[in-house]
């Protein structure tokens, strides 16, 4: 995996064949958003186990989430931060990177099983989170006039709407045919490598700065130490599966989703100090997050 994240960083500058990295991510991350994971998100909860565990999963997904944004708030204020810093630290420190990074991870670790894990924590509810109180956020504090119904917003996520009907197909017992589901599994071995490699392509290691590094301190504290504690803490609490605990952990436990940059981008937050703290967060969690498997009953 890391190779593969290197091949994407390596990409950004080389440019092999002329391809230019930015122009190759786009389209990648175009192909793998609209076709390859919602087939990914079929094959996998169409078939998947869906229970009292799904809304735990999804609970504690918000749980960390809502602590990593309150926590934002406080040490961008506390530090007195200026406003666009401030939007770019809260949605860098609350929303991991739970299906670019964290769905290759859990299913590299722990098996196939743990795509769906990875999945509803993301779908079920940091996607939702990130497109409601996320974007409001993102009106708050940036300083773009655009402006966007709730629901128009949800209904560009194909992601979203492909897991809204595996679950509905799964709940109503529905078989998979044999034929589609062999198409939607092919499709879908795809999603985990082209993601590794769009994640390496979207490091940008120009806009790592000293000045910067107080900014990144906070989303690094928050996003890799502190939400993994708060989701551990709830799991214990809800008493969630034992096997899903480390899988959920994990998710809590990743860097900072490179979607950000887009919604930063277009509301007028301080984007440079988000790709830093993507870019390092993800680095540092190359070291974190083994720490993190090592530490968790498996």
């Amino acid at each position: 995996m890391m190779i593969i994240i290197l091949c994407g960083a390596i990409w950004r500058y080389l440019s092999p064949g002329g391809v230019d990295s930015e122009k190759a991510r786009q389209v990648i991350t175009g192909l793998v958003y609209n076709l390859l994971l919602p087939a990914l998100i079929l094959a996998i909860l169409w078939q998947a186990p869906l229970g009292i565990s799904s809304l735990k999963i999804s609970g504690l997904a918000a749980l960390g989430i809502l602590v990593g944004l309150l926590l934002g708030w406080l040490a961008c204020r506390s530090c007195r931060m200026p406003r666009a810093v401030t939007g770019a630290v809260i949605l860098a420190a609350a929303f991991p990177n739970a299906n670019y990074l964290g769905l290759p991870v859990l299913v590299s670790v722990f098996g196939e099983w743990a795509a769906s894990v990875a999945i509803q924590y993301d779908l079920f509810a940091s996607t939702p989170l990130l497109f409601t109180l996320g974007i409001l956020l993102a009106q708050q504090f940036g300083q773009s006039e655009v402006r966007e119904s709730i629901g128009h917003r949800l209904m560009r996520i194909p992601p979203l709407w492909a897991a809204l009907l595996a679950v509905a197909l799964n709940l109503g017992n529905v078989p998979a045919p044999a034929l589609l589901q062999n198409t939607l599994s092919m499709l879908g071995e795809s999603v985990i490598p082209l993601m590794l490699l769009v994640l390496g392509m979207s490091l940008r290691w120009e806009v790592l700065r000293w000045d910067r590094l107080p900014s990144v301190a906070v989303v690094v504290v928050i996003q890799l130490l502190l939400m993994p504690l708060v989701v551990w803490g709830g799991a214990l609490m809800l008493d969630l599966e034992p096997r899903l605990l480390a899988p959920v952990v994990l998710e809590a436990a990743m860097p900072s989703m490179v979607i950000g940059v887009v919604i930063c981008d277009r509301y007028g937050l301080d984007t440079t100090v988000y790709a830093a703290a993507v870019t390092v967060s993800t680095l540092l969690s190359l070291i974190s997050l083994p720490l993190w498997y090592g530490w968790l009953p498996v």
